[in-house]
């Protein structure tokens, strides 16, 4: 009998329940994915939280890898026993979970069920980060957020590989000690972090600033900005941002503002195997290090969440049926 986490209703995690469910059959040009591991990731919280919209109950979970055990109609992209992952699955905290084929690409021999499922939407974005929302030239300086994050420790990996200098910021020692590990030029707390950058690059500011926190540090990468540079805002974690400024924030230091959303960046299925590829074949080529920080049981997603929302977890949280 499969198995499923399932949210009763909008809640806290104590409204995901272990139950057992029916298998799903896939449809036209879909196929149905045996989960070997489902990532979890903050929008799974957004939606049981009622945050962004759901139907209820609902199962969470849109990052998954695992095998083909059944192929709807039309499909020729994949056949019964291929290994794939996906970051636009459906339903994925789930012992079986369907995935639209155009949404799914190959997993290399080389690398294992565990990184497969930690790399779709973490490696994707640091990927679209790195190469199409700003181009990154070697020398040029960077301060990206939270890069004791799963995002932010492969961004670090990224940006080095292009010869960038990479300071970041964290909350913690323990994170601090990631980032290093991971190659971060420099490494600094939230607190007065725009001062650091400015004294790192001898007041000249950053070329970019990857920003995924949002509201909290919204003005202090303004700040750190050279003239000319580039605030990449690709996530609202600490909430979103004040309105700007326009007069004031950007056109004095004749600064951009972008802000990328994965689903700009994947736009057909030739994106998504481009981007997937690069990103499969530097892991599978230990080229790019993957950090898995906690494994729960599917039957534990209630306790994985509040690990989760508790920033608990560094780098990856994956779930295994």
């Amino acid at each position: 009998m499969p198995y499923a986490v399932v949210a009763t209703q909008a809640g806290g995690p104590e409204v995901l329940s272990y139950i057992s469910t029916d298998t799903p059959t896939p449809g036209p040009g879909q196929i149905l994915l045996r989960v070997a591991a489902a990532g979890m990731n903050f929008s799974d919280t957004y939606k049981r939280r009622g945050t962004h919209s759901a139907t209820y109950p609902y199962i969470p979970g849109t990052e998954a890898a695992g095998t083909v055990t059944a192929i709807g109609g039309g499909v020729v992209e994949f056949a019964e026993g291929d290994r794939v992952a996906t970051a636009e699955g459906q339903h994925c905290y789930a012992d079986f979970a369907l995935v639209d084929t155009d949404k799914a690409f190959p997993v290399p021999d080389e690398i294992d069920d565990a990184t497969a499922a930690s790399l779709p939407i973490q490696g994707l974005t640091a990927h679209y980060l790195a190469n199409s929302a700003f181009q990154i030239e070697a020398g040029q300086n960077v301060l990206l957020h939270a890069g004791g994050g799963g995002v932010g420790l492969l961004l670090i990996q990224l940006l080095k590989a292009k010869g960038a200098r990479v300071i970041t910021t964290v909350s913690s020692n323990e994170k601090e000690a990631l980032a290093l590990q991971f190659g971060a030029d420099r490494v600094l707390r939230y607190a007065g972090f725009a001062t650091g950058v400015r004294d790192f690059t001898d007041g000249k500011g950053v070329d970019v600033v990857y920003d995924g926190v949002g509201k909290d540090t919204f003005d202090g990468s303004l700040t750190a900005l050279a003239v000319r540079g580039t605030l990449v805002l690709f996530g609202t974690a600490s909430g979103p941002v004040p309105p700007v400024d326009f007069q004031r924030q950007i056109a004095e230091g004749s600064t951009f503002l972008t802000a990328p959303s994965m689903a700009s960046y994947l736009q057909n299925a030739e994106e998504r195997r481009w981007r997937s590829a690069e990103i499969f074949a530097a892991a599978a080529s230990h080229n790019l290090k993957v950090s898995i920080g906690a494994t729960y049981r599917l039957s534990e997603a209630a306790q994985a969440h509040r690990d989760l929302e508790g920033r608990r977890i560094t780098g990856k949280g994956l779930l295994i049926p």
